[in-house]
């Protein structure tokens, strides 16, 4: 059953396989959920027999857990497996076998840039679902296939398979490798690593150890969930108690090098999504205002740096719907000043 579920995903061109007991399966496709079969399952028996013994102890005490199932012929998945209040659920993300080019997925070409960095911290932002890790694995293959350089990645759990190229990769899942992500980037110090990709910042003690080694000369990829370049240098700094926060500013000032945060929308045409965007590059303007914390500054830089390709989330949404690659009123919902985008959207009812 839930091969045959897993399958149905891959065929329809889904993201995500939705299982809740009581409820019938949905599949996510291009944004919408459509129900995969009329008939509710049973979560737990198709899913707990997935779970090692380490998984189901977080299962049991956490009351979820997150894994990496991979189908034969078929495809990978990240789950995440959880209680609620009517019984056991899970979420089923593909990964496709085939790891996609910057071109591919229709993000900036300037982030080729970030591949020929030799230190410092890039981060790629955005909500859970909007292509972080995609844009991440592209950026990778492309220094995979260009550069020789040890790449180390930690994950939780591993996503895209990477295999060696002219670089060499080494990854690392959390809870079978390493037990957290700060043990894994503290043994990736004593690693002769050129680049560590950090699945996501979650706690003071990784963005700490990512700080630390992209000023000492590593390059670190990293995500985090915020939606703007203002927004994550903010939760950057916020994560540490207040007499830390200067040192922090001052740290990020000097490691930072470029932030992309992304959504991902329907396309007008419904065949798929794409991604609008928002692209910061470290600049000495910009280090200033990390240093100082004038965050609010931050929207004045893109003007300056428009020359290299910076670009806020709004300017995005409005060229793809003056292209008429998403529709007017999408672009509305998701900018930030909507008085610019009201020209997109249909005339009002005259009744």
């Amino acid at each position: 059953m839930l091969h045959a579920l897993l399958r149905d995903v891959v065929e329809r061109d889904g993201s995500d396989l939705h299982l809740l007991d009581g409820v019938p399966p949905k599949i996510r496709v291009h944004g919408s959920l459509e129900i995969a079969r009329d008939a509710p399952v049973n979560v737990g028996a198709l899913v707990l027999p997935l779970l090692d013994t380490r998984q189901r102890a977080l299962f049991d005490g956490d009351g979820e857990t997150d894994l990496g199932h991979e189908v034969a012929d078929l495809a990978r998945f990240r789950v995440n497996v959880f209680r609620h209040h009517g019984g056991v659920g899970a979420v089923f993300r593909a990964i496709p076998d085939h790891i996609p080019t910057l071109e591919e997925l229709s993000v900036p070409e300037e982030l080729r840039r970030f591949a020929d960095l030799q230190q410092g911290l890039v981060l790629v932002t955005g909500p859970t679902g909007s292509g972080k890790s995609s844009t991440l694995a592209a950026l990778l293959d492309l220094i995979n296939r260009t550069s020789a350089r040890h790449i180390i990645t930690i994950e939780d759990p591993i996503e895209y398979i990477h295999r060696d190229a002219v670089s060499t990769i080494s990854q690392r899942e959390i809870g079978r490798d390493a037990v957290t992500f700060g043990d894994a980037l503290q043994s990736a110090a004593r690693q002769d690593a050129d680049l560590i990709l950090v699945g996501e910042m979650r706690d003071r003690e990784t963005i700490q150890l990512a700080l630390t080694l992209s000023e000492m000369g590593t390059v670190v990829f990293s995500t985090l969930h915020t939606n703007s370049a203002a927004r994550t240098i903010d939760r950057i700094v916020e994560v540490f108690p207040e007499d830390q926060q200067p040192h922090v500013r001052s740290m990020l000032a000097g490691s930072l090098e470029g932030i992309l945060s992304q959504i991902l929308c329907p396309r007008a045409d419904g065949t798929g999504r794409i991604p609008a965007t928002e692209l910061l590059f470290a600049t000495t303007a910009l280090r200033n205002v990390v240093r100082e914390g004038d965050t609010h500054k931050v929207d004045a830089l893109f003007q300056s740096g428009r020359a290299e390709g910076m670009h806020r989330l709004d300017d995005c949404l409005f060229r793809l719907a003056s292209a008429g690659l998403v529709s007017g009123e999408d672009a509305h919902r998701r900018a930030g000043d909507k008085s610019r985008f009201e020209r997109f959207l249909p005339p009002p009812d005259p009744a």
